[in-house]
């Protein structure tokens, strides 16, 4: 039958609006299961080219909306664990950044229709600076769940977010504020959620943890309003990012500033003093200011380390390095943290400081390719199909091809190329990892010396200037409070708690003031 005598009828189930909302009313209670079947909803709808710009949208929304609650606890779920089974990190990884993936592509259509056509309703019309600054903002999700993983963001993204920001400049809103979602924190614009894609990326998250990166995101979307773009380079601005030639921003060294029309300089703006005031608070009161929304209630230790690193990155002037790399080509063998490594130094039946490869490390240690080397660390390249347990803020123990001695290092970056090759940054705490016995103290007047009847790592085998000396303990073992006995060569010696240097998953890194016991 004709087309002209029947109308041109939309072949999908979300065509009738009525049927639309049974569909959405019928998704599972399982967050998994319910974000998958909307995800396929949102691809459904993308590749249907039958329907008119207005109905698209309305369905995309529904099915945006329905997405929140479930969205969120798989978000939750994924960072509330620093260690889950691979296979369930999986899968709550995979669904959320096909999900994100699936509605930025949706509303992108969107935008791409209206762009072919210039057809649309009043309301759609209306509606259009909000469509846009929804899908900048589920790119700047995408580009997260990325991240996450240390992974090479995809060109499609980057070009993706310049031409959106074009089209908003264009069309003459992209300042303008909208109601991107209902509720209290929905508000914003499209030039807004252009800043906080790419001061998410200005923000060096590859040397964060995945919860830390997770505090990040939420604390770039928190100070979002003072962030600040122009169109020629200056104070507050130390970032570029051209909007036509879909590569990543970059910082601006010298003066060497791009020429290109298409060049957008951005950064922190007013937020950098904003964000150092909030840091300061939190670190004189113990306490985060209730106006400041982070996506979870976190303690003052979790937060502090991701506001000074977004401090820093967010200042006019990079992090120098500590120390100069110089290029190498060695291997460097490598335990996967404090138990492995203890395992493998074997401190019950170490009487000396003179410790070869034991047994124990040739089942369990990895072969990494050191491709750069300073005093303070390495750059290393991990082998593909090793490693999936690799993480900023890892403890290891490593030992070069040259070195007679294992090491102790912690792993402070991580990125992955086009290739899937996973490159490390290793920040190395001590050359030579001493093991050592350890017990709680009954203090300095006691008596003698407590039974000494866990394992830890001296840093060092003298103490510094201060008298202190580094050792590594397994996680919960340091308290202010306590002192520790620690026997070494059979010699007693009492350790004062100084300070507690790091926490990691599995470790303690502390300072002690060190005095040697009469035997």
């Amino acid at each position: 039958m004709l087309s002209f005598l029947t109308g041109n009828k939309v072949d999908h189930q979300m065509a009738d609006i009525k049927k639309a909302r049974e569909i959405i009313a019928e998704l599972p209670a399982d967050p998994l299961k319910a974000l998958a079947e909307i995800t396929q909803w949102l691809e459904s709808l993308r590749d249907t080219k039958a329907f008119k710009v207005d109905r698209l949208f309305e369905n995309i929304d529904l099915l945006d909306a329905a997405a929140k609650n479930h969205q969120r606890k798989l978000a939750q779920d994924y960072f509330a664990t620093a260690r889950q089974q691979k296979f369930q990190e999986n899968r709550l990884w995979a669904s959320s950044y096909t999900f994100w993936k699936a509605l930025s592509e949706a509303y992108l259509e969107c935008v791409a229709r209206f762009e072919a056509t210039q057809t649309g309703g009043t309301a759609f019309r209306k509606n259009l600076p909000v469509i846009v600054a929804r899908a900048l903002r589920t790119l700047t999700l995408q580009l997260k769940w990325v991240l996450v993983r240390y992974g090479p963001v995809d060109p499609r993204v980057w070009s993706d977010i310049g031409r959106l920001h074009q089209f908003a400049e264009a069309s003459g809103f992209a300042a303008s504020p909208v109601a991107i979602y209902p509720g209290s924190h929905g508000s914003g614009s499209a030039q807004q959620e252009f800043l906080k894609a790419v001061m998410l990326t200005a923000s060096s998250t590859d040397g964060l943890s995945p919860l830390h990166q997770e505090i990040a995101e939420r604390a770039v979307a928190h100070f979002s309003p003072g962030f600040r773009v122009t169109r020629e380079p200056g104070s507050g601005c130390g970032y570029c990012f051209d909007i036509a030639n879909g590569k990543p921003p970059f910082r601006v060294i010298g003066d060497k500033m791009p020429a290109s029309p298409t060049a957008r300089f951005f950064g922190a703006g007013d937020a950098l003093a904003q964000l150092i005031r909030v840091e300061s608070v939190i670190r004189e009161t113990g306490a985060i200011p209730s106006d400041v929304h982070l996506g979870g209630v976190y303690d003052n230790e979790t937060v502090l380390p991701v506001l000074r690193h977004l401090i820093a990155y967010w200042s006019d002037d990079a992090p120098a390095r500590s120390a100069q790399r110089r290029q190498t080509a060695t291997r460097m063998t490598v335990l996967r943290g404090m138990p492995e490594i203890l395992a493998a130094l074997d401190p019950v039946n170490s009487d000396a400081l003179d410790f070869s490869d034991p047994a124990e490390a040739e089942n369990t240690a990895e072969s990494w390719i050191v491709e750069n080397v300073s005093d303070g660390g390495y750059g290393a390249i991990i082998p593909a199909a090793k490693s999936d347990w690799v993480r900023v803020g890892a403890l290891i123990g490593v030992k070069t091809e040259v070195a007679k001695h294992w090491g102790i290092g912690i792993i402070r970056r991580v990125t992955r190329d086009e290739h899937q090759q996973r490159r490390v940054g290793i920040q190395l705490l001590s050359k030579l990892a001493i093991p050592v016995r350890i017990g709680k103290s009954g203090g300095m007047f006691a008596s003698g010396p407590s039974e000494t009847n866990d394992s830890a790592l001296l840093l060092s085998t003298t103490p510094d200037s201060n008298g202190e000396v580094g050792v590594v303990l397994r996680e919960g073992i340091y308290n202010a409070r306590d002192s520790l006995d620690m026997v070494v060569n059979n010699k007693p010696y009492l350790l004062m708690p100084s300070r507690l240097a790091e926490g990691g998953e599995d470790f303690d890194w502390a300072v002690f003031k060190v005095m040697q016991r009469s035997s």
